[in-house]
């Protein structure tokens, strides 16, 4: 029996194909080394694609995802991660060494690099007669049998690497989220955004209503906590002096998981001075639709089934605080006791005690009913506008209602797709709303922010009218690319040990 060292300190019997291989690998070493330095490749298979017939000296390179061994002609198929393309060696045309070392030792999953003429053969397909080969890395596990991906979702996510080889749905996703990175910061940078980091290890728990990881830092021996959102430092910048801010910010929030949540998530956000929300709403109205044609192609997708029309010039909007009252049948912005606010639900028969039990505040049990009940029923795209003071403790007051902010989202087949408000720029009632939500604490919701004194002495040097906004990139993915769960569009989720 032989045993292998598997990841986690688990050992695991070698199959006949892997010990086969194994052997394989050693038989190489006597002609070549089975791991090379590099290769001199003239094109990318994409490229090589697009050469015309007769175009020779072309040197290309890839994993062997086919291959068809004959007498003196064979055929095998490369792949990289954009494209693939077909190779073919004739005994009287591949150098005769290269011909026989391939025959008697290569194996599907292996890279290679050949370099030959550009054809099209009899069946219209575009290949590379190969004059010469190269061994470029030996496989020394064989490819999933079913190669047009993997059946097996925890395989899948824990060994993101086998499905990107196999899964062309996968490659598909991850290349588009890449191309999204590319075009986000040209369309920020080209509305003259500027980008800039802001700290992951943090001293308040500040940004958003989530419960934070907690960590240590022993060199300060100082209890930290990980970045939720990078709002109150980008608001920093601002009064410092930038005008239009943006991050790429991995976040950490310590809750459940479902198909729309991970602990794990990146987002964007921006702030600008001298915006109100309604500016942003244009502003994000736009981008949204300038990505999905740069990404995928069309301002019209089908996300589970469901038609979804981005291009209209404005989207549906829906008064928040109006939509709420018409579901509970009274007007909750008036209600500051939760147990109170509980009592009328469940006398409105829309919930029940047990229900509303993990939902500690006024703001816990409000967000519940409005994602419930309001957020759930919207496919196509809508702005969702006038959010109870209660939800947004960063939020500017609506000069007209102070129980309210003019803070708007924007839904589409009942998903989030960003948050946006005018900001509170003053530091009085922002002071006021901090200790609002230590108050929220003290009732047991775990979810709220702290004091964030640092982010009160900037407000206190003054800030200019803001409008910010935030959006998860992994969950605009899962609606661009028709996925049904967040994992899908993560390359590595964080998954559970193996027992």
């Amino acid at each position: 029996m032989i045993l292998y060292l598997h990841r986690g300190d688990r050992m695991k019997e070698l199959t006949e194909q892997e010990k086969v291989r194994r052997d394989k690998l050693e038989e190489i070493r006597k002609y070549t080394n089975p791991y090379p330095e590099k290769f001199e490749r003239t094109n990318t298979i994409l490229e090589a694609r697009s050469l015309s017939d007769g175009t020779s000296d072309v040197s290309i390179c890839g994993r062997i995802v086919f291959l068809r061994k004959m007498g003196k002609l064979s055929f095998v198929r490369i792949r990289d991660l954009e494209s693939d393309i077909q190779i073919q060696m004739k005994a009287d045309t591949t150098n005769e060494s290269d011909y026989e070392f391939f025959k008697k030792l290569v194996d599907v999953g292996d890279f290679i690099g050949a370099t030959g003429e550009i054809i099209t053969t009899q069946t219209g397909e575009k290949t590379l007669l190969a004059k010469s080969l190269k061994f470029l890395g030996k496989a020394l596990r064989p490819l999933p049998e079913k190669f047009h991906g993997l059946s097996d979702t925890e395989i899948k996510y824990r060994e993101r690497y086998t499905d990107l080889i196999s899964n062309e749905d996968s490659r598909k996703v991850f290349l588009g989220r890449s191309k999204f990175y590319s075009f986000l910061h040209k369309y920020l940078d080209g509305a003259g955004f500027l980008e800039v980091e802001t700290p992951i290890i943090q001293t308040a728990v500040s940004g958003a209503t989530a419960k934070p990881f907690f960590t240590h830092h022993n060199a300060l021996d100082l209890d930290c906590n990980l970045r939720i959102a990078p709002e109150c430092y980008l608001k920093e910048c601002i009064a410092g002096g930038f005008d239009r801010v943006y991050e790429v910010a991995k976040c950490f929030r310590n809750e459940g998981m479902d198909p729309q949540h991970l602990q794990e998530f990146t987002q964007v956000e921006w702030y600008v001075a001298y915006w109100n929300y309604e500016d942003n709403i244009k502003f994000f109205t736009k981008f949204i639709k300038e990505a999905l044609k740069s990404v995928v192609g069309t301002e019209v997708i089908t996300y589970q089934g469901k038609t979804v029309d981005f291009s209209k010039d404005e989207w549906n909007r829906i008064d928040y605080c109006n939509e709420l009252e018409k579901v509970l049948g009274f007007n909750a912005l008036t209600i500051t006791d939760a147990d109170l606010l509980k009592d009328k639900i469940v006398e409105a028969n829309l919930f029940t005690y047990n229900d509303l039990e993990d939902y500690k505040s006024v703001g816990q049990i409000i967000d519940y009913v409005y994602k419930k009940k309001i957020r759930e029923n919207i496919v196509e795209p809508t702005v969702i506008y006038n959010y109870p003071a209660v939800l947004k403790p960063l939020a500017r007051r609506n000069d007209e209602d102070q129980t309210r902010t003019d803070v708007f989202q924007v839904v589409a087949c009942g998903t989030e797709l960003c948050n946006a408000y005018s900001e509170l720029v003053n530091p009085l009632q922002q002071r006021a709303s901090f200790e609002d939500q230590l108050k929220a604490k003290e009732q047991g919701d775990d979810e709220t922010m702290d004091l964030d004194e640092d982010y009160l002495t900037s407000m206190e040097q003054g800030m200019p009218p803001i409008s910010g906004l935030g959006f998860g990139i992994d969950r605009l993915m899962m609606l661009m690319f028709d996925e049904p769960s967040v994992r899908d569009v993560v390359l590595f989720p964080l998954m559970k040990d193996k027992k």
